[in-house]
């Protein structure tokens, strides 16, 4: 077994709990609000309707929408709540749809007949109607079942524990090993709670018939022993653990994962217990460092200039800085511990190759070209100030703008799949697939300094910013260009990114 691998591994009891909690509590939560809410529809033609409409909607919307949408509703706040609540809402349409249908189809004879015999209303319902549509409940159970166990990946986009912690930080440091296992841990959730669950629907729909039959007692004890030790499981999950003394958030690309790991191999070796939450989208960390919900984090000057304070000037580098330090504190409480010594620039880049075929080597040389080119930018960049500005500022478009994951972006522009792309000039992919940097003679791009903020309550910790100051300007960009080039380039892991940059602030 390669180290790789094991690592992975390694990881994967508490990436199970934590995927396992959240299915089954959004399962339950969505089964004990669906079922009633069905029972009403089947009940009222003046209900039914827009009930499933409605439920019918809110699958229609795409789920990393409805995860942001409830974050944002809830204030910021990441972790189980917002992951739970979303997972939810996706539960609800084959419950609710199953139920009605279900109750729908009792035969209107046997519902005659225990009318005949005196029933009022709700016994027919809970003797009669719902035993007799519990099968086609159940499947519809079955289905929310697969449904949560596959979204609940998304939840690490919210800071939720997860398999996507594999998927999403294998798709970003190349490490197919992790997309891999968490791919192949996630199906076989999916499997085992829809054969327990089939297990539970096929004993309801032979309970009158096959009771006694040596089968049905070997299925009633099977789906008894899996219920029993799922729940024991997640109720294993579920109890205190010690809390970590500090939370390190993180967005989701490789130079996050790294510093995230360096902040938190410094925390630790000065004693302290941390929690990493990545993945994280830029408006939800910065609004849960600000709300305490994590205590530090990577941020850019150039995002909080443009996305925050909605300026589109560039007064350079050390006056975007010093005004960003201040928005900050002054308007969400945060503290910036510093600037690390490097800057993740926006800028365009071309294969080299490409660049010299259309004659580019500025932004002002590609106006011309542009409406012919093809365009490629990471999952946020087409929808931010900077895009607008570059825009603006250039009177610039290009014939498509496409929109990728960091890696595959990367690989993209390399393979001629685009003409150029909206590189990071930290990223060490941007020597290994020979890209050219695009110069920018007006300077569309704002400056982009990695700054450490911290949130209120963890900037009052002077131990803790005491630590932060060991790595204020410690890292140039050559240095975090190389920690890049370790997991992108060479296959290296974010560990051994952390060990090297750790090297490089203690002078090692």
């Amino acid at each position: 077994m390669n180290d790789n691998l094991r690592e992975q591994l390694a990881l994967l009891p508490d990436y199970f709990q934590g995927h396992l909690v959240l299915t089954l509590i959004a399962l339950s939560m969505g089964i004990v609000i669906s079922i009633p809410l069905g029972i009403w529809a089947a009940q009222s033609r003046r209900v039914k309707g827009p009930l499933l409409t409605i439920v019918s909607i809110v699958q229609t919307f795409p789920s990393v929408a409805i995860l942001a949408l409830v974050v944002a509703l809830l204030g910021g706040q990441i972790g189980l709540v917002p992951a739970i609540t979303a997972l939810v809402l996706y539960s609800m349409l084959p419950i609710v749809r199953n139920t009605v249908t279900g109750l729908e189809t009792v035969s209107s004879d046997v519902v005659e007949a225990a009318r005949g015999i005196g029933m009022s209303a709700n016994q027919i319902l809970t003797r009669v109607r719902l035993p007799l549509a519990l099968p086609v409940i159940i499947a519809g159970i079955r289905t929310a079942t697969v449904w949560t166990v596959g979204l609940a990946t998304l939840s690490t986009l919210v800071g939720a524990t997860s398999f996507g912690n594999y998927i999403f930080t294998g798709l970003q440091t190349r490490n197919l090993v992790a997309v891999v296992v968490g791919s192949l841990a996630a199906a076989s959730m999916a499997v085992l709670l829809d054969a327990i669950i089939g297990g539970l629907q096929w004993l309801v729909e032979n309970r009158n018939n096959s009771v006694d039959s040596p089968r049905y007692r070997r299925t009633r004890l099977a789906v008894a022993a899996g219920l029993v030790a799922t729940f024991s499981v997640s109720a294993y999950s579920l109890l205190p653990e010690p809390e970590a003394d500090y939370v390190v958030g993180g967005k989701g690309f490789t130079e996050q994962y790294i510093i995230a790991g360096l902040i938190s191999a410094e925390l630790e070796a000065a004693g302290y217990r941390v929690d990493q939450r990545l993945g994280l989208g830029t408006e939800v960390v910065y609004e849960a460092t600000a709300n305490g919900t994590v205590d530090v984090y990577l941020e850019y000057s150039g995002t909080v200039w443009a996305n925050r304070m909605d300026r589109n000037d560039n007064p350079g580098r050390l006056e975007v800085l010093e005004q960003v330090e201040d928005f900050v504190q002054r308007n969400d409480g945060m503290v910036s511990a510093g600037a690390l010594g490097f800057q993740n620039l926006y800028a365009l880049a071309m294969t080299r190759e490409r660049a010299t075929e259309l004659g580019i080597s500025s932004i002002d040389d590609m106006v011309s070209v542009a409406p012919d080119l093809v365009a490629a930018g990471d999952l946020e960049f087409f929808g931010r100030p900077e895009w607008i500005t570059l825009r603006d500022t250039y009177n610039i478009d290009f014939a498509e703008k496409l929109t990728f994951d960091t890696a595959l972006m990367y690989t993209a522009v390399a393979e001629g799949q685009v003409d150029l792309i909206t590189a990071y000039t930290s990223d060490g992919r941007v020597a290994a697939y020979d890209l050219l940097i695009i110069d920018d003679p007006r300077n569309a791009f704002l400056p982009y300094d990695g700054m450490v903020l911290a949130s209120p309550e963890a900037a009052q910790d002077g131990d803790f910013m005491r630590i932060m100051a060991t790595l204020i300007g410690k890292i140039s960009d050559t240095d975090m260009r190389q920690a890049n080039r370790i997991v992108d380039v060479d296959g290296g892991s974010v560990s051994e990114a952390v060990d090297y940059l750790q090297a490089v602030v203690h002078g090692q």
